[in-house]
């Protein structure tokens, strides 16, 4: 059972609506009208099978919400990220600004591009026949690689395998270490969906992603809606990269 403390209403007899506070866990209960209207409810976003609506004053709201808020990180599992790839609803955006990924040196296309010099094109694999499938539905997908001069053998093999990645319509580009720093994009990797939700992604020293933390408060994301803006603005297509470099080395 809730141990809920009284927060505040403004009726002025007492009645409907009004604010109770979970002293346990900190959850807001919001009594209010329901919103039962079908079309109404159609109109909801992310309301879940088991979710009901309701309606308050603005009042209520400013008056008897938080006006302060410890930030307490949200961690999701490796399979919940992986949902979100397949859920948003216009955009998924990546920065990666790490030196190496111990995901791709346990990939077996990583033991044939220090073989050939060249990553394999897996598109049949279940990330790229996904990606495809979401860009084809007229979804934007793309991502800022951060390479270093010069580039480690992990970044080597990323930018070979690009290709795969502009294949399946993603928008890949690339950005040098110290092009990132003059444009202050920060040094951690994470994914930007549909400008509204972010997840950065958590790496142990050994380069294993071993957790993600979400946020869809809105301060927090809009700066990580200027870092994306900043990064593409600042990159270059994957393809004029390599030649660049190429010509470089």
């Amino acid at each position: 059972m809730r141990r809920l403390r009284f927060t505040g209403t403004d009726s002025k007899n007492g009645g409907c609506p009004a604010l109770h506070t979970d002293t346990d866990s900190g959850e807001i209960i919001v009594q209010g009208r329901p919103v039962t209207a079908p079309e109404d409810i159609a109109q909801l976003r992310f309301l879940g099978p088991d979710d009901v609506a309701v309606a308050v004053p603005r009042e209520l709201l400013v008056n008897h919400g938080p006006k302060e808020m410890q930030r307490v990180p949200k961690l999701i599992g490796l399979e919940e990220f992986g949902r979100l790839f397949h859920h948003f609803e216009h955009s998924a955006w990546h920065l990666e600004t790490r030196r190496g990924y111990a995901s791709d040196r346990e990939d077996e296309g990583y033991a044939e591009f220090l073989a050939t010099g060249q990553a394999p094109m897996d598109l049949d694999s279940d990330w790229c026949q996904n990606i495809r499938r979401q860009t084809q539905a007229g979804k934007y997908v793309g991502r800022v690689r951060v390479v270093d001069d010069p580039p480690t053998e992990g970044q080597l093999f990323l930018l070979s395998y690009a290709r795969c990645n502009a294949a399946t319509g993603e928008d890949a580009r690339c950005i040098t270490r110290d092009d990132a720093e003059r444009v202050h994009l920060p040094a951690e990797d994470f994914w930007l969906f549909d400008s509204r939700l972010v997840a950065v992604l958590r790496f142990d020293t050994e380069d294993v992603l071993h957790d993600v933390e979400i946020t869809t408060e809105p301060g927090a994301v809009l700066r990580y809606c200027q870092i994306r803006d900043a990064a593409v603005h600042a990159s270059t297509p994957y393809d004029t990269f390599a030649a660049q470099l190429g010509t470089a080395r």
